[in-house]
This record gives structure tokens, C-alpha cells and sequence, in this order.
């Protein structure tokens, strides 16, 4: 073997050694700091879950990157991302008339752009929230939040409502999470700011009918539309959904 021959290994080896290296510590936890700062609030709830006990959540945590740290997103087609934009337009519209079959199908959704996206089948839901905490650790629980509220069993009659301001909850945080794997949340900052300063200038609208209607009252102090009561006014669908979108 001619000299040159064993110096291009020699590189060949050395050039192999050091990517492995760049490469691990690209992947690898850099101790309590560095898993606080990768996994957010994940990180916290971690420690609370282990009761305190640091050490035994950094261990589970330096696992969890372990296994999926070198896994790559996969880009959305342009016509599946319209796709899942639309069901989740479709979830929204319907958590007005039946919040629970809405968040169902918003963990369905996020599943499903999960696997898109190249993380773990949501058929191993565990293994999915492991991978999905690694790289979108600050909005994970929004995903862990929608899965429990999807598969919880119905609450008594009495707890409805506070059980339907808790989906409401749930869906807003999910959409966090439905955000980042479309590649949304920078364009829906700007668009949820618009949509605030639309909101509060209906809500002025509306503060001006309602003064106006009371000036129409007849002597019972009721008009025809207040008699009426209808809870499931358009106003209130809009307001609805709007709370859906922003998260207020």
C-alpha cells in the first residue's frame, strides 16, 4: 500500500472522528442546564412528575434525546398543509355545537401531522409525545392536554360547563403545538394581533346595540329579542371561535 494510500485514510478517519463527534454534541444533553433550556416547561413538569428528585427526571429526559434527537422533520406538502389547515378550521367551527367531538378530532389532527412531519406513529402514543417533547418541548403539552381531554369520560351534567371551558383550554393550547409543525406561528402572531383589534371593535358594537335596544323597550322593560334567550346567537358563535383562535 503506497504511501499516499495510508495518508488518505488516515484523513478519511480523522474527518469520520470528528463529524461523530460535532454530531453527538449536537445531539447529546449538555447536563440540567442544557436540558431545561431544551425542553422548556417539559423540563419542570418532569421534575414535579419524579417528585422533586432532579436527577431521576434529567436521566429520563437525557433518554428521551438519546433516542430521538437525531430524528429530522420531514416538510408538509403545500396541498397537505392546506389540508390540515382546513380539518382544523373544521374542529373549530364545530366545537361550538359539540366541544368534545371537536377536541377529538384535534388530537386526531395532531397526530396525524405528527407522523407527516416524521415523528414516531401515533398508534404508540407515548413514543410520539417522547419524540414530539424533544424538539417542540415548549408546546408539547398542548398536545398531551387535547389526548387526555379527548379520551376523559363525560362529567356529569352539572360539570359541563366548567368541563367545556377546560376543552376550550385544551384546544388553545394544542393549537401551539398544530402551529409549529405547520410552520404557522410567526404568521399567526401577526394574525391573531388583527384579530384582537377586530374583536374589541365588535364588542364596542355591540355595547352600542345593546343601548340602543334598551331605548326601544316598551313598558315591561323586555324587548321581543331578549324574551328570546338564544344562546347560540351568531355574536356569540363568533366570539367563540375567535376565542379558539387567540387563546383569550
Amino acid at each position: 500500500m503506497s504511501t499516499g494510500v495510508i495518508i488518505a485514510l488516515i484523513v478519511v478517519g480523522i474527518v469520520v472522528v470528528v463529524a461523530a463527534g460535532i454530531f453527538a454534541a449536537r445531539t447529546a444533553p449538555r447536563g440540567g442546564r442544557g436540558l431545561r433550556r431544551r425542553f422548556g416547561p417539559e423540563y419542570d413538569r418532569e421534575v414535579a412528575r419524579h417528585d422533586g428528585d432532579t436527577k431521576a427526571a434529567e436521566r429520563e429526559l437525557a433518554e428521551r434525546v438519546r433516542q430521538h434527537g437525531s430524528l429530522r422533520e420531514r416538510p408538509l406538502e403545500p396541498a397537505a398543509h392546506e389540508r390540515y389547515l382546513a380539518r382544523w378550521a373544521e374542529a373549530q367551527e364545530r366545537f361550538v355545537a359539540s366541544p368534545s367531538e371537536a377536541v377529538a378530532e384535534a388530537d386526531l389532527i395532531l397526530a396525524d401531522l405528527a407522523k407527516d412531519r416524521g415523528f414516531p406513529d401515533a398508534g404508540s402514543y407515548d413514543e410520539q409525545l417522547a419524540a414530539l417533547s424533544v424538539h417542540h418541548g415548549p408546546q408539547v403539552d398542548g398536545y398531551r392536554r387535547v389526548h387526555r381531554a379527548a379520551h376523559a369520560r363525560p362529567g356529569r351534567a352539572e360539570e359541563s360547563r366548567a368541563g367545556t371551558e377546560e376543552l376550550r383550554t385544551a384546544m388553545v393550547d394544542a393549537r401551539a403545538l398544530f402551529d409549529v409543525l405547520l410552520g404557522t406561528e410567526h404568521r399567526t402572531t401577526g394574525r391573531r394581533h388583527d384579530e384582537t383589534r377586530h374583536d374589541e371593535t365588535r364588542r364596542d358594537e355591540r355595547h352600542d346595540e345593546t343601548r340602543l335596544d334598551g331605548a326601544r323597550h316598551d313598558g315591561t322593560g323586555h324587548d321581543e329579542a331578549a324574551g328570546r334567550g338564544d344562546d347560540a346567537s351568531p355574536d356569540r358563535k363568533h366570539a367563540l371561535k375567535g376565542r379558539l383562535s387567540k387563546g383569550n
